[in-house]
């Protein structure tokens, strides 16, 4: 919207000048308190406070009420102020306030809302329903609680760019590598698991093998395997035996993934799988010979305990 061009349709009274005028820019993350009137009849339609949270707009990211937009750049940080605003540049206000009426409702109590819907059926709410059929200008109180110019803060997944993902990814994957250094191993994953959904998300667009899906799977494969140590380290040893399995069939030599998931094998109790990754990671690498050896003789260990306790259950039976 051309803020500009609205000045006949957007009026503007201040009630609390506010502290310093920030110029915003696209990417810019706004936070603010809004109470919406009728300007005809002067009825409150809602009022922010009494909702979940304040409102959050990122500029530039076709908001469906733009004129949200141009209201905030006409104001300062902590500043307080009324517009009066033409009902020509709300009329998508009906299906916004329902969306934010039922912030909190559970899926399945929340009602589909499109223009054809509400005509035939109305949104559930009597004063939208009414705004919806009877048009009329609004008028918002707006306080400007916060200003995040983009460089401010950490971007949210569905407004970064490819490349923004991936350096996210990257910075979450050295994060994740400290803490678990520092054996803080639940927030080592997390750092994990959110960076393999943004590499993910950025595979989805390719097409699976072709050259840029296997340079992002490059960069996944490990974010995998630390995954799946944290997840070895929990004894959640199927998830652990998955990941390795995806980082298996892009590089079937992988020495780490064989031998995270013959342990993982081992805790599920699947001695044979176990003996075959173990014996197939040491002659990956000859320097491991010395740990499958300790590892084959504990699953051989394991395995003639088990024998003898199954033993002394089938004697008691007789």
């Amino acid at each position: 919207m051309d803020v500009n061009n609205e000045k006949s349709l957007i009026s503007k009274e201040t009630l609390y000048a506010g502290d310093t005028y920030i110029p915003l820019k696209s990417g810019t993350r706004v936070k603010f308190h809004f109470q919406t009137r009728k300007l005809n009849d002067g009825k409150l339609l809602d009022d922010s406070k009494k909702m979940a949270m304040p409102m959050e707009l990122v500029l530039g990211k076709k908001f469906k009420l733009e004129v949200w937009e141009a209201i905030v750049q006409k104001m300062a940080l902590h500043e307080i102020a009324k517009f009066k605003v033409d009902k020509s540049l709300v009329a998508q206000y009906p299906f916004i306030s329902k969306t934010l009426r039922e912030v909190g409702k559970k899926p399945e109590e929340r009602r589909h809302c499109c223009g054809m819907t509400m005509q035939n059926e109305g949104t559930g709410h009597k004063d939208l329903d009414v705004l919806f059929m009877q048009p009329s200008d609004l008028e918002f109180t707006i306080q400007l609680i916060s200003i995040e110019l983009p460089e401010q803060y950490e971007k949210e997944r569905w407004q970064m760019s490819d490349a923004e993902k991936i350096k996210a990814a990257n910075t979450l994957h050295e994060k994740g590598n400290s803490l678990y250094k520092a054996k803080q191993l639940e927030q080592s994953e997390e750092c994990y698991r959110h960076a393999i959904g943004l590499i993910e998300q950025i595979m989805l667009k390719e097409k699976p093998r072709d050259t840029e899906w296997l340079e992002l799977a490059a960069i996944k494969a490990p974010l995998l395997l630390n995954y799946a140590q944290c997840r070895l380290m929990a004894k959640d040893y199927y998830a652990v035996i998955q990941h390795c399995n995806e980082v298996l069939d892009l590089e079937p030599d992988n020495v780490k993934a064989l031998f995270r998931r013959a342990k993982a094998h081992v805790g599920a109790w699947n001695p044979n799988e176990a003996r075959q990754d173990y014996i197939r990671a040491g002659e990956l690498d000859k320097s491991l010979q010395t740990a499958v050896v300790k590892e084959l003789k504990a699953i051989e260990e394991a395995l003639r305990l088990r024998d003898l306790q199954d033993k002394i259950k089938l004697q008691k039976l007789f």
